[in-house]
């Protein structure tokens, strides 16, 4: 043994000290993660051959350990951690040789990059990176952050500590439309530090509130952490459930856990949603506090007037709390009456399925000892009741064809059950509604006419769901019934707009609010899945730069707009209409809808490449064009250097080393906290690309592979990786920070100002490890 150590500790040492090495060097990390692979393997090797390396494995073959299977301990739970007295028998670290260790890690590392790069099932999801990269970087170049940040300041700045506050709330804006740690942290760093510095502010607070407020983009959706976080996780836990099932004598995980072994990108930007809110609110509440208590070192501040109208109490509280909440409270409750509601009165030809037991009961002894150990007695009882029945119902009754007879008659009793107003029209035109009532307080003043004659359009359409349009109505004869009330309401929108538009932090803060809610609102709400939402996202972005650009040059953006309203009218005629046109016989209706939908999307296309051509011509697509290739470039070659390192690692049994030694500790808390303790370390010197890439997926058996819900372990570790990168005097957004500062913030003030951050960080790690319902109540609520 070389330095009294086994050799496969010495092989882990090399590969880490060649991984930092390389990174140390200053040589570009993509790169210098794969050569360090190649490094440290050669060296491996080297030693290896010359017989230096030495592995003391157990001796399988020895009494002691004989003894042990009989007493029934499972092989997996034998290693020389839980039991260091058993008989040890030299070997090498590779067992075949390393030629042998070398074929097989070219083969993989090419299969690998055909799978996860090239053609693979995870290729749709990463492609999301790409495109929640380029949304990102088209508005942190279109200066949509400045505009935040200075309207922000004007509404929090009269408070004390306002202006971080507003820094804060920006963080979270530009978190949740970008993604990007490093863009956020420098943006808000060039635009708000020397405001916050001019006003007096502290140093510390200033430096220690833009860095805290950068890194939210790790964890607030969509955040390109947990796009990559969730493609690996979603792998490792299904791996790792699959052999803790078949370790518990199951057939499968499905079997053994009662539900399927599934974690989803969509899922975990439900999970993200409240933890990445908390952080934001601790932030908020601490600048908040800081001021209340150092008044001189975080002055309220009197900003410029944003120029709008002068709004009293009373009105404020009538149109913007009083008349909205009345209304949305009002449409809940018909909802909940029964009045609002579903209408669909589609009637499948086949009758459902018969429902199974909560837990499969036909498993073999083992299985069954397992599972009441898992889910309780009371649980495995209660399935046993729920199969008894079924059994006695003479088994699960199996999908069959309805008759002629059958399928009318359920026609008929969802056609009566049906509520009298649909929950599309009530959406539609509650959201139409609220516009209307926010510009009437917006612009008290005005001219109340047109907005009087949108009210009333809502009302009339309300009436004539009711009274004109049954469930058995077309969609082209709802619309054709419901054209006058919409024109009506669409008159007096169109009016509101111009109203909203007068006030700088509805013109500012509605139109990335919007872009969010809709990459968002699709994500979280399951009508599509990250790719097509960041898809979504990124052409928004790109429209919405290019507005920006065309009112900075004092030109229309009318095209912009009718591009905008192109996807959207689009997007209700998809919902609305049967547009598959290689039917045999297609309804005229759907045909009209068709056409519409085709020409919308191709205004839309239209849209989109003009806005493209606005911003070349403005010098504002090349960079955005360079910078994204260069970041998903980036992604894309560190994957790929990642699962070379991974694979060395894997070939002289450091895996298998690693993990055994998390699986020596009994309880899943130990084994868990020690990987976050060395995340946390690890996060100051290597960035969240190789964290993800090269130790979750040697760690990630362990910790997916237990009673953890998958939702709860990532977003823990997102909001510990969080954590490291504020931490001194590593913390990557520290040096972010550092390289946009003015000369009189030093190193030390950027230091003593994340101080209270990390803290609130720990702060709200605690929490969620106390509270794992903050983070699993989202996906439970959207899932149920």
């Amino acid at each position: 043994m070389l330095l009294g150590l086994d050799g496969v500790e010495i092989g882990l040492l090399i590969v880490f000290l060649c991984l930092f090495g390389g990174i140390l060097s200053g040589f570009p990390v993509a790169f210098a993660i794969g050569g360090a692979g190649v490094i440290s393997f050669g060296i491996i090797a080297g030693l290896d051959s010359a017989g230096l390396l030495i592995h003391q494995a157990i001796d399988t073959g020895s009494e002691a350990y004989g003894a042990l299977i009989a007493e029934g301990v499972r092989p997996e739970k034998i290693s020389i951690f839980r039991y260091p007295d058993l008989p040890r028998v030299a070997e090498a670290v590779f067992p075949s040789g390393w030629e042998t260790a070398l074929d097989r890690n070219v083969s993989f590392i090419v299969n690998r990059m055909n799978e996860r790069v090239l053609a693979g099932q995870s290729i749709e999801t990463l492609l999301a990176v790409l495109m929640f990269v380029l949304m990102g970087i088209t508005l942190e170049r279109s200066k949509i952050a400045n505009d935040l940040l200075t309207t922000m300041a004007r509404v929090f700045g009269p408070l004390p500590g306002g202006l971080a506050v507003s820094v804060v709330v920006v963080g979270a804006f530009l978190a949740a439309s970008t993604g990007i740690v490093g863009a956020t942290v420098v943006t808000m760093g060039l635009l708000s530090l020397p405001t916050m510095l001019r006003n007096n502010y502290s140093k510390e607070l200033a430096t220690g509130v833009i860095a805290a407020s950068g890194t939210l983009g790790q964890i607030i959706p969509p955040s390109i952490v947990i796009v990559l976080l969730g493609t690996l996780a979603g792998d490792l836990y299904s791996a790792a459930q699959e052999t803790r099932a078949q370790e518990a004598g199951c057939s499968d995980a499905l079997t053994y856990l009662g539900e399927p072994a599934v974690v989803s990108v969509g899922t975990l930007f439900q999970a993200a949603l409240l933890p990445g809110i908390m952080l934001a609110l601790l932030y908020g509440l601490y600048a908040f506090g800081y001021a209340m208590f150092n008044p001189s070192k975080a002055p309220a501040v009197q900003m410029d007037g944003s120029g709008g109208e002068v709004i009293t109490r009373n009105e404020a509280l009538t149109w913007f709390v009083g008349i909205p909440g009345a209304l949305i409270i009002g449409v809940i409750a018909l909802s909940s009456a029964g009045v609002i509601g579903n209408q669909n009165i589609i009637v499948d030809s086949f009758s459902d399925a018969g429902k199974t037991a909560s837990l499969r009961t036909s498993v073999p002894e083992q299985c069954q000892i397992s599972m009441i150990e898992l889910h309780g007695q009371e649980a495995w009882d209660t399935a046993l009741a729920e199969q008894k029945a079924i059994d006695d119902a003479g088994g699960v009754a199996e999908a069959r064809e309805l008759s002629a007879e059958e399928r009318e008659a359920v026609f008929a009793e969802r056609v009566a059950a049906a509520a009298p107003i649909g929950s599309g029209v009530a959406t539609a035109f509650l959201l139409l509604a609220l516009i209307i009532t926010t510009a009437r307080g917006v612009a008290p003043s005005a001219d109340t006419r047109p907005l009087l004659i949108g009210g009333a359009g809502v009302v009339l359409a309300v009436l004539v769901d009711i009274l004109f349009i049954s469930p058995t109505t077309t969609p082209g004869g709802a619309f054709i019934r419901l054209a006058i009330p919409l024109a009506m309401t669409l008159y007096g929108c169109r009016y509101a707009a111009g109203l909203l538009g007068r006030n700088e932090l509805l013109r500012v803060v509605f139109p990335p609010l919007v872009l969010i809610v809709a990459v968002l609102g699709s994500i979280l709400g399951g009508i599509t899945n990250p790719t097509p939402a960041a898809a979504l996202g990124a052409g928004g972005a790109i429209l919405l730069a290019a507005f920006r650009k065309l009112q900075d040059e004092q030109k229309s953006g009318r095209l912009i707009i009718m591009a905008t309203f192109s996807i959207l009218v689009m997007i209700l005629i998809g919902v609305n209409f049967d547009l598959r046109m290689n039917q045999e016989n297609v309804l005229a209706q759907n045909v009209v809808a068709f056409v519409f939908a085709k020409s919308a999307y191709l205004f839309a296309m239209f849209g989109i490449f003009y806005a493209c051509w606005v911003l070349f011509k403005g010098a504002v697509l090349s960079p955005i064009v360079r910078e994204t290739a260069k970041v998903t470039s980036m992604v894309f070659t560190i994957l790929i250097g990642s699962q070379l390192l991974n694979l060395v690692v894997i070939s002289f049994g450091g895996e298998h080393y690693i993990q055994d030694f998390l699986k020596s500790y009994d309880n899943e808390f130990t084994a868990f906290l020690i990987v976050m303790l060395v995340l946390f370390i690890l996060g100051f010197v290597l960035d969240f690309l190789e964290i993800i890439y090269i130790v979750i997926p040697i760690v990630g058996p362990v910790i997916y592979g237990g009673d953890f819900d998958p939702k709860w372990v990532t977003i823990m570790i997102a909001v510990n990786l969080q954590t490291s990168f504020l931490t001194p005097p590593f913390g990557f957004a520290l040096f972010y920070l550092r390289g946009v500062a003015p000369p009189e913030v030093t190193t030390g003030h950027i230091y003593r100002g994340v101080i209270p951050f990390v803290l609130i960080q720990v702060v709200g790690l605690a929490i969620l490890w106390l509270f794992p319902s903050i983070v699993t109540i989202m996906p439970n609520l959207f899932a149920g």
